[in-house]
């Protein structure tokens, strides 16, 4: 491949590149001829792509399924309101060839899949994962360590971030060698449950970005092997070394995973209509009526008491956080008629499973929670 070329605009655009030795002409062809795949354009792909974009990175992959939403907003700063309700690829190239017209973005409205994921990543140099649940992360890790590919990760949570750089082809460990079996199924909140400082991914994100430009560039010392740990109430960094596992299923001295499997499936995760049976479920429309009833249902919440101070539903009879409901299920009478619920369905989702293991039979989830209450019973309800 004939080597790429700055033109006077670029020259002049990247001029605080240029005369930095580190990076020079030859970098910076570097970067132009370079390829990136973001899976994710949230909260870390947001502050990703911008920097990479800027920085002129030649060709820049977006990969998500989602629309943009206003909730997104408060951290997912390559997005506006004037993009809320438009895909997050589409909303994001928009911004990005803004930021610089000279760069190549291609989009993919899609969730990456084990079916779509190789063909996705192939023709990228550095992929990053900028993604918020464990199927994905699995699923990215193994896809990179069949092709070949560096793996820039990223995590965040609440207060909390971590980075590193997955590069077996380097002699470093993947994602398995740190985490060879995922939690199970709800034992880790999701942001939307457990909520994320808004700063927090462009922190992190930045990181990320760093991660790639230099490996794009072949300068300094990448974080491979090494894992970046950030606590933004302390604002302390910290750093872990990590080492690649021989016995490890993908990318040991003999892996015994050598195509892309059902993550899900790995993961423990049960598709959403297969979780509870008709019988423990109800609609908010269901519940709404049934509140007007002489028998009317014993209410649960099982979020937090700062959830509660957003939004609550009227009649609630009483708040038990989800964390605390073992140790308090005495309170409870498995004789009456409960509905439990929660932000969107899930946490409760799986107060029912444990309140049914221990003999409730009268208890039904409400399907989609304070969110989908707020859609169809009471719009004066917020939705956070």
């Amino acid at each position: 491949m004939s080597e790429v070329t700055l033109s006077n605009e670029e020259i002049a655009r990247y001029s605080r590149h240029l005369i930095m030795p580190e990076v020079g002409m030859a970098g910076q062809r570097r970067l132009k001829q370079g390829s990136v795949l973001l899976i994710g354009t949230g909260g870390l792909g947001s502050p990703l792509a911008l920097y990479l974009a800027a920085a002129g990175v030649g060709h820049i992959g977006l990969v998500d399924f989602d629309v943009v939403d206003a909730s997104n907003l408060q951290r997912q700063i390559v997005h506006g309101t004037s993009t809320v309700g438009v895909a997050k690829t589409e909303s994001a190239k928009r911004r990005l060839q803004d930021l610089n017209p000279y760069i190549e973005i291609t989009t993919y409205e899609t969730r990456i899949t084990s079916q779509n994921a190789l063909d996705l990543m192939r023709p990228y140099d550095v992929i990053v994962d900028g993604t918020d649940n464990f199927p994905t992360r699995y699923l990215t890790n193994d896809a990179c360590v069949l092709l070949g590919k560096p793996n820039v990760y990223g995590s965040i949570f609440r207060f909390e971030g971590q980075a590193t750089v997955f590069s077996t082809r380097d002699g470093g460990p993947c994602y398995r060698c740190l985490y060879p079996e995922p939690p199970p199924p709800g034992l880790v909140p999701s942001c939307a449950e457990g909520g994320v400082l808004g700063v927090l991914p462009g922190v992190i994100g930045t990181i990320q970005a760093t991660e790639v430009i230099k490996l794009l560039i072949g300068i300094g010392e990448p974080l491979i092997g090494r894992l970046l740990l950030y606590d933004a109430l302390s604002m302390r960094f910290r750093e872990l070394k990590l080492r690649r596992n021989p016995s490890c299923p993908v990318c040991g001295d003999h892996p015994t995973i050598t195509a892309l499997i059902d993550y899900e499936q790995f993961c423990g995760i049960v598709p959403e209509e297969q979780t509870l049976s008709n019988q423990f479920e109800i609609t908010p429309r269901e519940l709404a009526e049934w509140l007007e009833r002489p028998d009317r249902p014993f209410l649960l919440d099982v979020r937090n008491p700062y959830e509660v101070a957003i939004a609550s539903i009227p009649g609630t009879d009483k708040l038990i956080p989800i964390d605390q409901l073992p140790e308090r299920i005495n309170e409870l009478d498995p004789s009456r008629e409960m509905v439990v619920y929660c932000r969107s369905g899930a946490r409760s989702g799986r107060a029912v499973e444990l309140l049914k293991s221990v003999g409730f039979r009268k208890v039904k989830n409400l399907v989609g929670g304070i969110l989908r209450w707020a859609d169809e019973v009471d719009p004066s309800v917020p939705k956070y």
